[in-house]
């Protein structure tokens, strides 16, 4: 996929790729997983800084905020600055069970926003069964296949939701509605939607804090998930992946 031209100041180098996350914790548990020297943006907008991880292969780490809409905004201001190979939405996520334990990785096939569209007297029916637009972004197959196999993780439909589950009866909806379901969080779709705009495949990774169904605060591991969100971003294979998704 060729991407759109950018208006990056001349003397800037490309960077490989761009991070997107949520909060500060997760762009610390990202970092920690990288060489010294990188910094998450502050405020969406600002000067980034980079770093060379092992390979060579530079990244940048945006603080996008909470949301489909917020994380597309400010990706979508960063894009229309920067240059990229590759947009990584990357955080922590529900999981559904058992394809998804608390503390385990998932790497998405299909990024779908799960709660876009009209509630029904049949049924929801999203966006693109309406005819208004797409509720589905698909990764390079072979970059995510690379990916599961160096962390050893599950792979299938992360989704994206503005309310996150809170109850069995809407986790059984939704894994009936979206049976290779593995996650869902509330960004992916809103990363992946600034990223088409620009040209630019887009990748997303979660680590598991918890089970989707019953909102049970007391059983959640978010520090257990931001630990393996570290350790992915320790051992993601960063010059094949970008290898891979070239190739498309």
């Amino acid at each position: 996929m060729t991407a759109a031209p950018s208006t990056e100041q001349p003397g800037l180098p490309q960077a490989g790729l761009l991070v997107v996350v949520a909060v500060p914790a997760e762009a610390e548990a990202v970092l920690r997983g990288l060489p010294a020297g990188a910094r998450p943006l502050p405020v969406p907008g600002a000067d980034l800084r980079r770093t060379g991880h092992p390979g060579g292969v530079p990244l940048d780490v945006l603080v996008g905020g909470v949301g489909p809409a917020a994380v597309a905004a400010a990706t979508a201001n960063v894009l229309a600055r920067h240059r990229y190979a590759l947009v990584v939405s990357a955080g922590i996520a529900g999981g559904f069970a058992p394809h998804a334990p608390i503390g385990s990785l998932v790497v998405a096939e299909e990024i779908v926003a799960a709660d876009l569209g009209a509630q029904t007297p049949d049924g929801f029916e999203d966006v693109a069964r309406l005819g208004f637009g797409t509720v589905r972004h698909t990764p390079a197959p072979g970059a995510v296949a690379l990916a599961a196999r160096a962390l050893d993780c599950a792979t299938g439909t992360v989704l994206t939701v503005s309310t996150v589950t809170g109850s069995a009866e809407r986790a059984a909806e939704l894994a009936a509605r979206h049976p290779r379901a593995v996650a869902e969080a509330m960004e992916g779709f809103g990363v992946a939607e600034a990223a088409a705009l620009n040209g630019l495949p887009v990748f997303e990774i979660r680590a598991v804090s918890n089970a989707v169904g019953p909102r049970d605060r007391a059983a959640w591991r978010i520090g257990e998930a931001l630990g393996a969100l570290e350790r992915a971003f320790r051992t993601l294979p960063y010059p094949e992946l970008l290898q891979e998704v070239t190739r498309g």
